[in-house]
C-alpha cells in the first residue's frame, strides 16, 4: 500500500479553503481518498472586487497571511502534490494577476485563475458518478460567492453545463441584475424541459449547513417543501438571530439566505422536488485532478 497526501486550495469569493486528503493506493483495489484536514478562512474577496474591481490592501495582507499559513500546513502534513485555484472574484480583479505573482514570490504557492467552465469541469471530477443513478436526470448546482455553476446529467452522462455571475456575495451587495436571474431561469427551463423527474444535487458550504441542520442521514435528500420552509425561517430572523438561534458563523449568517434562494429557484425552474447534498465541491475535484495527472505521467 502507498499513501500520499495531496493539497487543494480553493480561493473563492467568500472564503479560502485548504483541503488535505490522503490518497491510499493498493494493487488490485480501488484508490481511496480520505479527507485529512479542512481549513477555511472567510476573507470574502468578492466584497472588494464586485464593487471596486480590485482586491483591497487589507485583504491582500490577509490573503498573504493565509497562503503562508497554508504553505506551512502543507509542509508539516508532508503534502507531495497541491494545486491552488482561484475563481470568480480573482477572475474579475484588476489586480488579480499582480496578486498571484506577489503570493508566488512571498509564499512559493502558484495560483491558477480558472474560468467558470474549468470550475465546472473540475467539480465533475469528484465522486459524483457514484452518487447518481444512471437511469435518472440531475441538475447539479454549485453555489459560490461570485458565481453558480450548473451541470445537467442524464443517464450518468454530462449533457451541458454553464456558469452564471449569480453568487451569494454579489446578491448581498445588490450586484445581480434582473436580467441575470432571467437568463438563469430561461436556461434551466430550456435544458430541462425534455426530462421528467429531475432531482437537484447541491454543493457549497451553505447547502451543507442547511443539510446538517435538517438532521437527515447522509444520502437522503431534502425536499422542496423543507428547503422552502427553512428559507422562510432564515428570512424571518435578523442577522444576529441567525447567529444566536441557528448557531451560524458570522460569515455564514448573511450569505446563507441568498444561497437558499438560488437553490430554491433552480428547483422551481427545473421542476425538482428533491435536492441531494453529497458534501463535495471544487476542493474535492482538485484532489481528483491531481491524482489523474499523476496517473497520466506514470
Amino acid at each position: 500500500m502507498t499513501i500520499e497526501k495531496y493539497g487543494a486550495i480553493d480561493i473563492g469569493s467568500n472564503a479560502i479553503r485548504l483541503l488535505i486528503s490522503s490518497v491510499h493506493e493498493e494493487e488490485g483495489k480501488t484508490t481511496r481518498f480520505k479527507k485529512t484536514s479542512l481549513v477555511r478562512v472567510p476573507i470574502r474577496l468578492g466584497a472588494d472586487v464586485f464593487k471596486d474591481k480590485r482586491v483591497s490592501e487589507a485583504n491582500i495582507a490577509r490573503m498573504l497571511d493565509t497562503m503562508q499559513a497554508y504553505q506551512l500546513l502543507m509542509k508539516t502534513h508532508k503534502v507531495v502534490r497541491y494545486k491552488a485555484c482561484a475563481t470568480s472574484a480573482m477572475r474579475e480583479a484588476e489586480n488579480g494577476k499582480e496578486l498571484v505573482q506577489l503570493i508566488k514570490d512571498q509564499t512559493g504557492i502558484q495560483i491558477d485563475i480558472i474560468d467558470g467552465k474549468d470550475e465546472a469541469a473540475i467539480i465533475a471530477m469528484t465522486d459524483l458518478h457514484q452518487l447518481i443513478n444512471t437511469d435518472a436526470s440531475y441538475l447539479y448546482v454549485d453555489v459560490g460567492g461570485g458565481s453558480t455553476e450548473f451541470t445537467l446529467y442524464h443517464n450518468g452522462n454530462t449533457v451541458t453545463s454553464r456558469s452564471f455571475k449569480l453568487g451569494t456575495v454579489r446578491l448581498l451587495n445588490n450586484l445581480v441584475p434582473d436580467q441575470t436571474w432571467n437568463e438563469v431561469q430561461n436556461w434551466i427551463q430550456e435544458i430541462t424541459r425534455n426530462y421528467n423527474r429531475i432531482s437537484l444535487i447541491g454543493s457549497g458550504g451553505n447547502i451543507n449547513n442547511i443539510f446538517k441542520n435538517s438532521g437527515k442521514s447522509m444520502g437522503k435528500p431534502l425536499s422542496f417543501l423543507y428547503l422552502s420552509s427553512y428559507y422562510k425561517l432564515l428570512n424571518s430572523l435578523t442577522y444576529e438571530e441567525r447567529i444566536w438561534e441557528l448557531n451560524l458563523n458570522q460569515d455564514r449568517a448573511d450569505v446563507i439566505v441568498p444561497a437558499a434562494r438560488i437553490y430554491l429557484s433552480a428547483m422551481k425552474w427545473s421542476g425538482a422536488k428533491d435536492i441531494y447534498v453529497p458534501k463535495i465541491g471544487l476542493s474535492d475535484g482538485i484532489i481528483k485532478s491531481l491524482y489523474n495527472e499523476k496517473l497520466k505521467n506514470k
